[in-house]
């Protein structure tokens, strides 16, 4: 996997969000959304072949980006994203992956990637839903990181079951919804703070995504 280089402070912004700037993901730049998974994070085996619901939301977010991602995820979580299955959505050799070994610490390396202002993406894996500080700490870090670094970049955090992190920006699930023709994915926008709910059908590949009301 190569290492990802960082642009120079100063350095013109790189156009980083394809699909926000003309989908439903525009609202959330420099802010905080949250990703619904059904699972609980639990130490398991590595699933190569498997692409569970909030990996297809993050995985078509990367690929909407440019530079680097950080995928923060908890040391003990051994589901591990499969390069082969991810690359046709996003460039595996993107990902910086870190690992902190106690889950207060998976707050705190968000909030610190975010606050630099360094890459475009951040995503975390955590175990349980944020209480309302750390959430508005995410935000606050998302903004100074807006003025810092290269770009407006966005946080994605992944919690359990039916999520309900309170005050994020906006609440995401996404499920499969292939057809024999093409892949496909139906994304739901389950909360926003001053949009209704909404689901559409997304589908394409990274520079042509495709939204349409489902």
């Amino acid at each position: 996997m190569s290492v990802a280089r960082f642009p120079r402070p100063g350095a013109q912004p790189p156009r980083q969000h394809d699909l926000a700037a003309h989908g439903p993901l525009a609202p959330q730049l420099e802010r905080v959304a949250e990703v619904v998974r059904r699972a609980a994070l639990r130490p398991a085996r590595k699933r190569a072949g498997r692409l569970n619901p909030a990996g297809a939301l993050r995985k078509p977010a990367a690929g909407a980006t440019q530079g680097p991602v950080f995928w923060i995820a908890p040391a003990w979580a051994t589901d591990a994203l499969n390069p082969d299955g991810m690359a046709a959505l996003a460039g595996p050799g993107r990902f910086v992956f870190l690992s902190p070994r106690r889950e207060e610490d998976l707050l705190w390396t968000l909030e610190e990637v975010l606050r630099s202002g360094a890459v475009p993406l951040a995503v975390a894996d955590l175990p349980r839903p944020p209480g309302m500080t750390a959430v508005r700490r995410l935000h606050l870090a998302a903004e100074t990181g807006a003025k810092a670094g290269m770009g407006a970049p966005l946080g994605l955090i992944l919690t359990p079951g039916e999520g309900g992190a309170p005050a994020v920006e906006t609440r995401w699930h996404m499920a499969p919804a292939h057809r024999p023709e093409a892949a496909g994915w139906r994304l739901c926008r389950r909360r926003a703070r001053t949009l209704p709910p909404k689901s559409w059908r997304l589908a394409g590949q990274p520079g042509r995504w495709r939204l349409a009301p489902a």
